[in-house]
């Protein structure tokens, strides 16, 4: 049988991996390098050379998406019918098991998958049922608990509870969680792979016939695999049957979501003679991001090694920009993308990438200024996000007691013992009477027609609300976004989440306080409240103003989200200490590694044209921060990059902070950095920074009471002093 075509087109290393004999085999796959390509050739090449049947092999991969190309990969290239072979995530392969032997598994022939959001609805009930305090048992940090522990392999009987009276309670909620699930046939998504882990160790005739039956498992991004998954593996191919993972060590970048790095070890030790091949020859990028990423990920210890290379040009060196501040670094990247427009490219191209989700707001602030279509891949624009929408809703009521939507938003979060039925009574109420909700609450609190509970909850919070606007009535609008959003409980709420969505709702919280305090009423608005100007300012910004999907926009994505991505020309913007790698990491080798992968992630999505953005000072969380460039970039290759502008001679073994210099003397419309001004409203302050010119000049103002800002130079009305 000539199954040429399915080597021809293939190097060295990938043909050998293709055609290797069967055995247990890693497949250290590098970013760039073809691995989907010699997964679905491996698998091709087992059925027409090995003769090994389409129900005798297992693939595994992590997304529904991923695994539907590799089924049409290889349906595209194998003559036979694939229909009975085995392709899907973990969990639709374990659901498809625990389907087929639900008795075995003791669970009832109809029994249901639970969403997070419904998990989450049963984990508050119960803890309604044992009588315990959401203030010390959120839900939401509950339902972290439960899943991380069914990742680990653990159920409640597994666990020593201590001394503790926290731990305590919270495994008496796992108990009940596991009773009340099991008694009304329901599976969350980690229970899947346990049950399904646990059906196959409990059951030994059931196991053999799986390992017999699936002579080959082979699974994609085995770099993202937790404990419990490579435990569910192990045991699957210890028979005479053979694993084959495709991975990177270099690209494990989910650490904080329970992957395990380490796996890939554990198999080289664990399985009977694993033999490893490297696939270094990069089909992506070029030769000066190659080098540089190489030299960067060799920072790392304990890695398997490898070094990615290409036969084509070594292109353009990565270029890295030294803002002067976060509106430089904006205003340097939207120009370079007009650029390439006006070029003849396509936006399309283009990906911005970063590390936190809050530092989208400005270059969506400036990419919409421009008028250049951008899309935020698997996210929301700033103002739409769910904690920026809470936060603005509490801003809204505060400033009009009659605002409906904004007290339907809030009124009961973070919870505050207001139920559905004595919403349902505010509602009635306020239609009945022609009231706004806020003043049928008023009417019902007054008319005693309310639960004494529900009376005192709403009243608690129209109090609050009035609270909050006496409160914050003299202050600063970006103070007073941040009293509101501290003493609402949102910031709390937010962090009893728990995870990497709990501290990118932080963040956004924080940036948006930055970005009350970058606000500048229009010109044309000037007679407006600031508080209302700006909540006009916001409500404009949200809304469906993304690109349509297959509209040609700009990419803005966080790095975790750009993993699998590729394009022509990348931006990776706020490659500062502190912002990336996060502070968290400094004291922390394991951290920082991952840190430092996630950063390879970055360069490597890069093909043609590499730009790395460092600011020299930076507002967040309404204060301007003053930051080193990352040490990412002191470890990147002097021959591979090129520095747009260098503000000081920089030591390559350690970064250091540099501060704005005053001494630059250029005109703006007559005024100077350094310069001391008074301004109507804002009282004195110092220039410490200018962009633009002419009528479209700003100048960013360190005011002596309420910090820094950006005003338009035309409008500001300065005065010398």
């Amino acid at each position: 049988m000539d199954v040429s075509y399915l080597l021809d087109g293939l190097n060295d290393h990938q043909r050998a991996a293709v055609s290797a004999p069967e055995q247990n085999m890693l497949v250290l796959a590098g970013a760039g390098s073809g691995k989907t390509r010699v997964l679905t050739h491996r698998i091709a090449y087992l059925m027409q050379v090995n003769h090994i049947p389409t129900y005798g092999i297992l693939a595994v991969t992590f997304t529904n998406k991923a695994a539907k190309e590799m089924r049409g990969r290889i349906a595209d290239i194998c003559p036979q019918q694939i229909g009975s072979m085995w392709i899907g995530t973990f969990h639709g392969i374990a659901h498809r098991l625990l389907r087929l032997h639900h008795q075995e598994a003791n669970l009832p022939e109809q029994f249901q998958i639970i969403d997070s959001d419904d998990q989450q609805k049963m984990v508050k009930r119960i803890i309604k049922s044992l009588g315990l305090d959401e203030k010390y048992y959120p839900p939401k940090e509950l339902q972290w608990y439960i899943n991380d522990k069914k990742d680990e392999g653990l159920r409640s009987k597994h666990i020593d509870p201590g001394f503790g009276v926290q731990d305590k309670q919270r495994l008496q909620v796992y108990q009940a969680y596991e009773a009340a699930c099991q008694l009304a046939g329901l599976v969350d998504f980690a229970e899947l792979l346990l049950r399904a882990h646990e059906l196959l160790l409990n059951n030994a005739a059931l196991l053999l016939h799986y390992q017999q039956r699936f002579q080959h498992v082979l699974v994609d991004e085995f770099q993202d695999t937790n404990k419990l998954q490579y435990a569910w593996l192990v045991l699957l191919t210890d028979n005479k049957n053979y694993l084959t993972i495709v991975g990177d060590d270099d690209q494990s970048i989910y650490g904080w979501r329970g992957a395990d790095v380490e796996n890939i070890q554990r198999f080289l030790k664990e399985k009977e003679s694993p033999v490893t091949i490297r696939l270094e020859q990069n089909y992506r990028s070029t030769g000066n991001i190659l080098k540089a990423s190489n030299k960067l990920i060799q920072n790392n210890s304990d890695r398997l090694g490898k070094e990615l290379w290409t036969d084509g040009e070594d292109g353009e060196p990565i270029s890295i920009y030294s803002a002067f501040n976060d509106y430089d670094e904006v205003r340097y990247v939207t120009s370079q993308l007009q650029t390439w427009k006006n070029a003849g490219n396509k936006l399309s191209e283009c990906a911005i990438l970063y590390r936190s989700n809050a530092q989208s707001r400005l270059f969506e602030e400036q990419l919409m200024a421009q008028q250049i279509p951008y899309h935020i891949y698997g996210g929301q624009r700033f103002f739409d996000r769910l904690e920026i929408k809470d936060s603005i809703a509490y801003l809204r009521l505060m400033n009009n007691h009659q605002d409906d939507a904004a007290f339907e938003r809030i009124v009961n979060k973070p919870k505050r013992k207001i139920g559905n039925t004595s919403l349902d009574k505010i509602r009635i109420c306020a239609r009945e009477q022609g009231y706004t909700l806020w003043q049928a609450s008023q009417y019902l609190i007054e008319n005693n027609q309310l639960s004494p509970a529900a009376k005192s909850s709403l009243s608690g919070f129209l109090a609050l609300i009035n609270r909050f606007k006496n409160e914050t009535s003299e202050l600063p609008l970006f103070q007073m976004v941040d009293h509101i959003t501290q003493h609402s409980g949102l910031v709390a709420m937010f962090e009893a989440e728990k995870g990497e969505k709990s501290r990118s709702r932080i963040e956004n919280l924080q940036e948006l306080v930055s970005a009350t305090k970058a606000f500048v009423i229009p010109e044309e608005e000037q007679e407006m409240e600031e508080l209302t100007a700006f909540l006009a300012y916001a409500a404009l910004e949200s809304g469906d103003n993304q690109a349509d999907e297959f509209e040609d926009a700009v990419q803005l994505m966080t790095m975790h989200a750009a993993k699998g991505l590729e394009f022509p020309q990348v931006f990776i913007v706020g490659v500062e200490e502190g912002m990336f790698p996060g502070q968290q990491s400094a004291t922390d080798e394991t951290r920082m590694a991952e840190e430092r992968r996630l950063c390879y992630v970055g360069l490597t999505r890069a093909m043609i044209k590499l730009t790395l953005c460092h600011a020299e000072s930076r507002r967040l969380y309404g204060q301007e921060k003053f930051h080193a460039p990352s040490r990412f970039i002191s470890e990147l290759p002097e021959e591979n990059v090129d520095y747009i502008r260098i503000q000081a001679k920089v030591r390559r073994s350690e970064p250091v902070i540099r501060k704005p210099k005053l001494a630059i003397t250029q005109d703006v419309q007559g005024f100077k950095l350094g310069q001391q001004v008074m301004h109507a409203k804002f009282g004195e302050g110092t220039i410490t920074a200018q962009e633009g010119s002419g009528e479209n000049s700003r100048l960013q103002v360190h005011f002596m009471d309420v910090g820094s800002k950006w005003l338009m130079t035309t409008y500001a009305r300065l005065e010398a002093i």
